[in-house]
């Protein structure tokens, strides 16, 4: 069995995290006294379990409220810049070599901060948290349009606009079922023009419809979640017979990357438990599989304990870890040579080391 020193130690890589979703609960504390923003508990471990109970809670009313207080504090190009950095920091203390990490600027202009000064903030604070952390670590922005508003084309448009400045590419996210990603076609056709890079959250909470319309309509590089196409594979499990439907097959001869996030799924109702998530058969069957954390404080997760939940369930060990972390590695929004780079002198290094001993 794995150690948890060796799961810290091992180079990961994080693809889909949300920065309003991963706040240290003792900093929502202090940037709430000075925001005058009043929060549902004043002690930052009463609060950490808080938001952890309301996104178990299974009431999606509940999960949503705990972005509410999260985004609250992050109103103030200081705030927002402490908790960027922060991430940052927390990432690299856990062993992630890179990460892609999003958020919604128009859900941060309340304070009367406009979208770029959103964006220059959050640059500031991941240079800042890259610099001060403990083991190094490539952060890049993902910049998400909310599928039920009408900003995608302006998001879309900042992010191209700061490509060359810490954004690697864009996203949509918010409700699924009755917002398809389909109403944003301006925005992806846009995109594609520009040759930028977008991932969309698609197969969650909705079916194969929405993964359909993602790739297919809209031309995502990346699914966000991506688990319901599960739906599409019939899995004989006696015979060990399996059936791809031609979706699922696609989405596998394509090598279109899956973003997985096992803990959040469990909260919103896409898996009953980690043992039958559908990770365990798309691994098996070799899909672009990559593993996430979503929400780190809403999941009370981290990246290790989500490969810790998958070494437990389907006695992952560190080949697999190694598989999931190239594959993200490649599916990255990073130019390419710089991809080549971390998963040849830091991940394989780092591995057939470990593998060796």
């Amino acid at each position: 069995m794995i150690t948890q020193e060796e799961l810290k130690a091992a180079p990961k890589v994080l693809l889909h995290d949300h920065l309003d979703g991963g706040l240290r609960p003792a900093t929502i504390v202090e940037l709430a006294a000075e925001a005058g923003h009043t929060l549902p508990r004043t002690d930052a471990g009463e609060l950490g379990q808080w938001f952890v109970e309301s996104a178990d809670s299974g009431s999606l009313e509940r999960y949503l409220e705990t972005f509410d207080h999260t985004v609250a504090v992050m109103q103030t190009a200081e705030g927002i810049k402490r908790v960027a950095s922060e991430c940052v920091q927390d990432l690299a203390a856990d062993g992630v070599v890179y990460a892609e990490i999003r958020y919604a600027p128009e859900q941060h202009l309340t304070g009367g901060l406009s979208l770029e000064q959103v964006v220059d903030a959050v640059r500031e604070g991941f240079d800042d948290g890259m610099a001060k952390a403990e083991r190094p670590i490539v952060a890049r922005q993902l910049l998400t349009a909310m599928r039920h508003q009408a900003r995608s084309m302006e998001i879309a448009e900042l992010s191209v606009a700061y490509r060359d400045g810490g954004v690697v590419g864009f996203d949509i996210a918010g409700a699924e079922a009755g917002y398809p990603p389909t109403r944003h076609l301006d925005a992806f056709e846009y995109l594609q023009r520009e040759n930028a890079h977008f991932t969309i959250h698609a197969g969650e909470a909705f079916g194969l419809p929405s993964i359909w319309q993602a790739i297919q309509w809209c031309g995502a590089d990346r699914l966000g979640h991506g688990v319901r196409i599960i739906d599409d594979i019939t899995y004989d499990e006696p015979n060990g017979k399996v059936e791809l439907g031609r979706l699922a097959a696609y989405v596998r001869d394509r090598r279109i990357p899956l973003e997985m996030c096992p803990s959040s799924n469990l909260q919103t109702g896409a898996a009953d438990s980690i043992a039958e998530h559908p990770i365990g058969l798309l691994t098996k069957l070799k899909f672009r599989v990559t593993v996430n954390t979503d929400n780190r404080l809403m999941s009370g997760t981290s990246m290790s304990r989500e490969l810790a939940l998958l070494a437990e369930a389907f006695g992952y060990g560190l080949p697999e870890f190694r598989w999931f972390a190239i594959n993200a590695m490649k599916s990255a929004f990073l130019p390419f040579d710089e991809r080549l780079a971390l998963i040849d002198t830091v991940i394989k290094p780092w591995y057939a080391e470990a593998l060796n001993h």
